[in-house]
């Protein structure tokens, strides 16, 4: 069996790293064979007291940096795993995890292999349904394979918590550290232009859990958003990302630059009216596709398509903007 390194990044994750632990250290896959590091940004919860208390074989490290691609970094480079496996500790993985990733990854052959993503929350409310559907439906989240299910395995730009051959980062580089989100999107990227191989199969599946209120919908959005802008300027490639991120940012400025230009002549104003038109009709379309036999959900559910779209393409207007005083 190959020996692994399995990294995790936190971050006042209370709330989910005990389950995270557990699903990593109920895995099939050999102990002796397995090294698991935490990376933790100077938690301000009890996330740090909940590891030295419950799980006495992780070696938890510290990153006093606070971002995620420098934590990784920092794991990396203290593996000793031939694979190396990045997980999130707001995710739960299946007992056949490990296995499955190596298994698949030598008989694929591939530099990184992934699966399928089956969205979640902790609570079980209508709220909570409808942001879980809206982050699982093509309207809302585009092509993401990963989100929205494949039925047989594909070559992919990226993969979620995958399995890296540990050479890869010797051939392709490391996490970039100026990327506060997008990390690993950019990694996948960088190590596909550069000829590596990287691998979704749906044999393989994990749950994240995902924010379960509007106001964290919306907030962590409107980040990723912010970070596709200034992923593309530290990069300066648009391939660093896929074109299905900067949707949100183009339905945003049909609605704003037509009302700016009203200013001079109204008659720009029934561009907006017209681009926010046919996103309702399409909006009301998919929530009633989705809703007809449970019609009651369908508040929750447009406000949770509306909010994860407006807020996406506002993260990345207000990134636009942040370009002339970035000074990193």
């Amino acid at each position: 069996m190959k020996q692994i390194t399995i990294i995790i990044p936190t971050y006042n994750e209370e709330g989910f790293i005990a389950d995270c632990l557990n699903s990593v250290y109920n895995q099939d896959y050999p102990k002796d064979k397995m090294e698991v590091i935490v990376i933790d940004g100077h938690s301000t919860d009890k996330t740090v007291e909940i590891i030295r208390q419950n799980f006495p074989n992780v070696i938890l490290l510290d990153n006093p940096n606070k971002i995620v691609p420098i934590a990784l970094n920092m794991g990396i480079k203290q593996a000793k795993g031939d694979y190396i496996i990045r997980l999130d500790a707001h995710a739960k993985y299946p007992q056949n995890y490990f296995s499955t990733l190596i298994e698949n990854s030598i008989k694929y052959n591939t530099d990184n292999i992934g699966g399928l993503c089956i969205t979640e929350t902790k609570t079980r409310t209508l709220k909570s349904w409808a942001i879980k559907t809206a982050l699982s439906h093509r309207f809302g989240v585009g092509n993401s394979t990963f989100r929205v299910g494949a039925a047989e395995p594909q070559i992919v730009d990226t993969v979620p918590f995958g399995c890296f051959k540990r050479e890869v980062f010797d051939r392709f580089g490391l996490y970039d550290e100026r990327l506060e989100r997008n990390q690993d999107i950019e990694l996948n990227k960088r190590i596909k232009r550069g000829g590596g191989k990287i691998l979704l199969t749906p044999e393989i599946t994990c749950i994240y859990f995902a924010r379960d209120t509007f106001s964290g919908l919306f907030k962590n959005n409107y980040k990723n958003g912010y970070w596709n802008i200034l992923t593309v300027y530290y990069t300066k490639t648009f391939s660093s990302l896929s074109a299905r991120h900067f949707v949100p940012l183009i339905f945003v400025l049909s609605l704003v630059l037509p009302l700016l230009l009203a200013l001079i002549n109204i008659n720009f104003l029934w561009i907006s009216v017209l681009s926010f038109s046919i996103y309702l009709l399409m909006l009301f379309g998919v929530c009633l596709a989705i809703t007809w036999r449970r019609p009651w959900r369908i508040i929750y559910l447009l406000l949770s398509f509306f909010l994860l779209h407006i807020s996406y393409g506002l993260g990345s207007l207000a990134g636009l903007i942040s370009l002339p005083f970035d000074k990193r």
